[in-house]
């Protein structure tokens, strides 16, 4: 396959001393020993890696599933900007009245716009967090699919290795060669529609 480089890495060899004392069968048996232990320590390793970020947001589940989150937040923030816009309209109208009210009526009422307002926040948290609770439901789905078919493309391009590349993370350089992101984008969408169409 194009995208897999073969890499080699070396066992370091622990330094041994001879003495130098007509022992030239022994440092001949030592060097023989040492040439067979470098040959056993060469390992070749398939490695490949994947950019991340494209992946989850290239992948049509994920693309998906942001929208149905998106249309939620925005169906939220309509019933709170509702909500809001009525407790505004209810402060305004008891500034106007406050004059025609007695004390205790507007004790009373100021008591209940404050309820009313930690209500309306307490609303608002809920709204958000449920929200949150979405976002991190799709990613744990996100990871555990996207982790799925990394195994079953390592299994069937005989990877050893699949890196995940992103900006500042632990790889600094590879080459483009070892790159299967585009591969791996395109086997997971065809997975996705594959399983929408079995739904449908």
């Amino acid at each position: 396959m194009k995208k897999l480089i073969k890499v080699f890495g070396f066992l370091g060899l622990a330094a041994l001393t001879f003495s130098s004392c007509n022992q030239k069968g022994q440092s001949e048996n030592a060097s023989q020993e040492a040439e067979k232990t470098s040959e056993a320590g060469i390992t070749e390793l398939k490695i490949a890696y994947v950019l991340t970020d494209s992946v989850i947001s290239k992948f049509d589940f994920f693309k998906a599933k942001s929208e149905e989150i998106t249309e939620k937040g925005k169906k939220f923030e309509s019933e709170l900007g509702s909500r809001a816009k009525g407790f505004e309209q209810e402060v305004a109208n008891f500034e106007q009245t406050a004059g025609s009210m007695t004390i205790n009526q507007q004790r009373a009422k100021q008591e209940e716009l404050v309820k009313k307002e930690r209500n309306l926040m307490t609303y608002r948290d809920n709204l958000m967090q449920e929200l949150s609770a979405d976002e991190a439901k799709l990613y744990s789905e996100v990871y555990d699919k996207v982790q799925e078919y990394l195994t079953e493309y390592a299994e069937q391009n005989d990877l050893e290795l699949i890196l995940s590349y992103t900006r500042g993370g632990a790889v600094w350089y590879s080459k483009k060669a070892l790159d299967i992101t585009d591969d791996v984008i395109a086997g997971l969408n065809k997975k996705y529609a594959e399983a929408q169409e079995v739904k449908k």
